[in-house]
C-alpha cells in the first residue's frame, strides 16, 4: 500500500515573512497503532500469549527509559536504535560549556537495515 501525501507550501526557515516560499510533499498518517494493538498483532503471527507480550512491551518501554536517561544507546536488533540527542547554545571557550548551556533533549531514533530497506521501496500516491 502507498504512502500518502498532502501538498504543503512553507517559507525560508529563519527569514522574515518567510521569504520565498515552495511547494512540499508531506506524508498524511494513515492512523497508529497503540501497544495495545502492536500486542494484539504480535500475538496473532505468535504462540506467546497476549499478557506475556504486553509485560514484555511495557517493560521495554521502562528499561528503555531507564537507559536513555543513563546516556546509554538502546539498540532494538533489526528495528534501529534510540539515543538522547542535547540542544545547547554555544560558548566561545570550552570552559564555558556547561550544563546550564543544556537547553532541551530529544531522543533520536536511527533506523535498521529492514527499516531502511523498506524505506527505499515506498511507493507513493498524491491525496
Amino acid at each position: 500500500m502507498p504512502v500518502k501525501f498532502k501538498v504543503i507550501e512553507r517559507g525560508q526557515p529563519g527569514v522574515a515573512g518567510g521569504g520565498e516560499k515552495k511547494f512540499y510533499a508531506n506524508p498524511v498518517s494513515s492512523g497508529e497503532i497503540t501497544l495495545a494493538g502492536l500486542t494484539k498483532a504480535i500475538e496473532k503471527i505468535s504462540t506467546v500469549s497476549g499478557a506475556d507480550i504486553r509485560a514484555v512491551l511495557y517493560a521495554l518501554v521502562d528499561v528503555a527509559v531507564d537507559s536513555l536517561s543513563n546516556g546509554t544507546i538502546v539498540r532494538l536488533g533489526e528495528m534501529g536504535s534510540l539515543r538522547v540527542s542535547l540542544k545547547s547554545e554555544g560558548r566561545e571557550k570550552a570552559e564555558q560549556v556547561n550544563a546550564s548551556v543544556v537547553k532541551s533533549a530529544n531522543v533520536v531514533f536511527t533506523p535498521g537495515a529492514r527499516i531502511k530497506e523498506m524505506l527505499v521501496g515506498l511507493k507513493y500516491v498524491k491525496e
